[in-house]
């Protein structure tokens, strides 16, 4: 098969990526964008594998076979709320698939250089291309190995701590070894010299070193973030999985694996940003994984939490007009959804304004709250982002908080001293009642205390939220 149907294939694929990408913004056009992308993935995959340089067969489709059954059985057995975890599975998978291929890259590489003319005559597929390379075009081949073998090591060891920090395999809290930033840095400044020996050709003993001190850089990075922050992490990981494939397109000459690794790395980059600024957190703080830390001293929360009981929440909703719910990380733990969309139902039914807060960071994922809400068929339209909404709280009458701590947490605004001081929240505790969703008096996952739990106008609606969401559906007459 020549180049000319395969590049067809990959201009063609590449464009339902994009398509798919787009298709992804929206809650109407998302399971046809599905679609565009799984077209557009065994078109990339058909045109490799008829392309040029094809070859071992069985091989690649007991490879290709094997792969599908186990991602079929993950896909059923994994739940909405592991899906973060086996995100960061899947990142770590390109990022050790991008080591392998940058190795395997070097290898073939020696070995053509080690031929004579004579035998690099018949040499087929990866091999006859390099065998054509100048000087010039094998130094910059080196460098693309190099850069993809550090970008995908750095993403492999991260994206396991990030694996086992969101499983809760792993301390949540934000771990630094002594020395912190400048272990980082060391390890980094000592890859730049072996980068620049392996451009000598100083031999694959360089390479090797500096893939054993990305993997130390990825995960000393990630293990210096808390947990509260792994939404950011999660998305920042995704990028630099992007840009390792995007290298390793690069390597390979397969303009496929460039096009597509610059979508997942840029795409990565900018929603990983625009998280970090619904955070108030520095980009380069994150990438570094030096945030999450504190100032000072927390100030300590005065007051009692009070309890109320579902007849209280329910005698509140029937005399409120405008309702608000915000949903977090709980109501995906007890699969609460459906109650809420059957709740939101019979407000909307009585005829009050019934609509959803979403914080750009809610749950452990980007977008987990809207795919959760759009499962149990909550209409999109009162589905609002927090720019949307925080202006609403003092006209609203009743808002339910549903398994949410530091998205709502008033000490963000009024601490200076708190890991999360400055970051942008849905003002809740301005509305005239609050209502919260928990199982108990811990603070959740980050580890916060939150004084909105303790103030005047909240209640706390102590049990599993889908059973304390589900007590009131009788109630609402």
């Amino acid at each position: 098969m020549d180049y000319g149907f395969t590049t067809a294939a990959y201009v063609v694929a590449a464009v339902l990526f994009i398509l798919s990408l787009g298709g992804l913004s929206g809650q109407e056009s998302a399971k046809r964008a599905v679609w565009y992308g799984m077209a557009g993935m065994a078109l990339a995959v058909l045109a490799t594998l008829i392309g040029p340089g094809s070859g071992l067969w069985l091989l690649s489709l007991l490879l290709i076979g094997g792969g599908g059954v186990i991602g079929v059985y993950i896909a059923k057995r994994v739940q909405m709320t592991e899906m973060p975890q086996l995100v960061a599975a899947m990142h770590s998978l390109v990022g050790l698939a991008a080591v392998f291929v940058g190795f395997n890259a070097d290898i073939e590489l020696g070995r053509v250089l080690a031929m004579d003319d004579t035998a690099r005559k018949g040499l087929e597929g990866f091999a006859a291309v390099l065998a054509k390379k100048t000087g010039v075009e094998i130094a910059i081949l080196r460098v693309e190995v190099f850069l993809g073998v550090f970008i995908g090591a750095v993403t492999f060891t991260g994206s396991v701590v990030a694996f086992g920090k969101l499983a809760g395999k792993l301390d949540t809290a934000a771990r630094k070894l002594p020395g912190g930033h400048m272990l980082n840095a060391g390890a980094a400044i000592l890859s730049l010299i072996l980068g620049i020996m392996y451009f000598n050709d100083a031999g694959i003993w360089t390479l090797v070193l500096m893939t054993l001190l990305a993997f130390f850089i990825g995960y000393h990075l990630i293990m210096g973030i808390g947990g509260a922050d792994m939404p950011v992490v999660v998305s920042m990981l995704n990028s630099y999985s992007g840009w390792a494939a995007a290298a390793i397109g690069f390597s390979l000459g397969n303009d496929l694996l460039i096009v597509v690794g610059a979508l997942v790395g840029s795409s990565g980059a900018i929603l990983s940003y625009i998280m970090c600024k619904a955070m108030n957190r520095h980009f380069v703080s994150v990438i570094l994984g030096g945030f999450g830390g504190t100032s000072g001293p927390a100030a300590e929360v005065e007051g009692e939490q009070v309890a109320i009981e579902a007849d209280g929440v329910a005698q509140a909703l029937n005399e409120a007009d405008s309702v608000v719910i915000v949903p977090g990380y709980g109501m995906a733990v007890a699969q609460a959804q459906q109650a809420v969309s059957e709740l939101t139902q019979k407000l909307r039914a009585k005829g009050k304004n019934v609509r959803f807060a979403i914080h750009p960071v809610a749950g452990r994922l980007p977008g987990h709250m809207n795919v959760l809400l759009a499962e149990a068929k909550v209409p999109y339209d009162i589905v609002l982002e927090m720019d949307e909404i925080n202006e609403d709280f003092p006209d609203t009458d009743v808002v339910i908080v549903i398994g949410s701590n530091d998205i709502v947490n008033p000490a963000a605004q009024d601490d200076p001293n708190s890991p999360i001081a400055g970051m942008p929240v849905l003002e809740v505790w301005k509305a005239k009642q609050v209502f919260v969703s928990k199982r108990g008096q811990g603070t959740g996952y980050s580890g916060i205390e939150n004084p909105l739990f303790y103030k005047d106008n909240t209640r706390m609606f102590y049990g599993d939220a889908k059973d304390s969401v589900s007590s009131l559906l009788p109630k609402i007459d």
